[in-house]
């Protein structure tokens, strides 16, 4: 259901592998990339992830067909529910890969990674209002963060979709490219990441992620404390002697 593939010495590429159904979230599908997060996570040689999915979808939301049989308890699952937690805890850097439908689950998926790039085709929604129910897996808490009230009331109580370049003009994706380009661009994105201490690299991920939650004084003092730490680094110390020295670092995650 989750095909891994190392495209570079230090990035992996997942795929969501279940194209006949748009790579519908299903329990099963959330399960093994929560699983494979985790690994990966505990992976010193891997410093960067991006995340697609195969076929004409990245994820085409939750699988109605399970939530229509079992009711709630499709939603309530522990366990679903457990690996949706695993999935927005991964340490390193999480780049989303949108080549083609993000819906529901699959935007709510999407906003858990850390750079969003979109192919040209692109379509973007949280459409769960159109089957009576509402976004459940962040939808409604993290997309008004990221593009405003407004922008995420239109998406949540209409249930429309929005394009790549809405979605870019908004703040929601980074970049959008041609679909042939689209692997090529968050691979070499990745590259660079990768080529950055690693210590340094989680850390600033994770002050910029505690900049949505906390009041900017708390944020501050966060962010204060990490670069204290990082200051202890054998990558800090690599990295300002190159400098000075006037060639490429080498870093090591320590």
């Amino acid at each position: 259901m989750v095909l891994k593939e190392r495209v570079e010495e230090h990035v992996v590429l997942l795929t969501l592998n279940r194209p006949e159904k748009y790579n519908a979230l299903s329990r099963e599908m959330v399960l093994a990339l929560s699983k494979t997060l985790v690994e990966l996570d505990e992976q010193d040689d891997v410093r960067c992830v991006i995340l697609t999915g195969k076929g004409r979808a990245f994820a085409a939301g939750a699988d109605i067909a399970d939530m229509l049989e079992r009711g709630i308890d499709s939603y309530l699952d522990p366990e679903r529910l457990a690996a949706w937690d695993l999935i927005s805890g991964f340490s390193k850097p999480l780049i989303a890969a949108v080549n083609g439908y993000a819906l529901g689950g699959g935007c709510e998926l999407m906003m858990l990674c850390d750079i969003l790039v979109a192919s040209e085709g692109a379509k973007i929604g949280q459409p769960e209002i159109k089957v009576g129910v509402l976004p459940g897996d962040g939808g409604t808490q993290r997309l008004p963060r990221i593009i405003g009230q407004s922008h995420a009331m239109k998406m949540v109580l209409t249930g429309d979709f929005i394009t790549a370049r809405d979605a870019c003009q908004v703040g929601l994706v980074s970049d959008v490219v041609p679909s042939d380009e689209l692997l090529e661009h968050s691979i070499g994105i990745a590259r660079k990441i990768a080529q950055r201490p690693p210590l340094s690299v989680k850390a600033a991920k994770r002050m910029v992620r505690l900049a949505r939650q906390l009041p900017l004084a708390n944020g501050l003092t966060e962010e204060r404390n990490a670069v204290t730490e990082i200051f202890e680094t054998e990558d800090r110390r690599e990295g300002m002697r190159a400098f000075l020295e006037k060639r490429t670092p080498t870093f090591r995650g320590k």
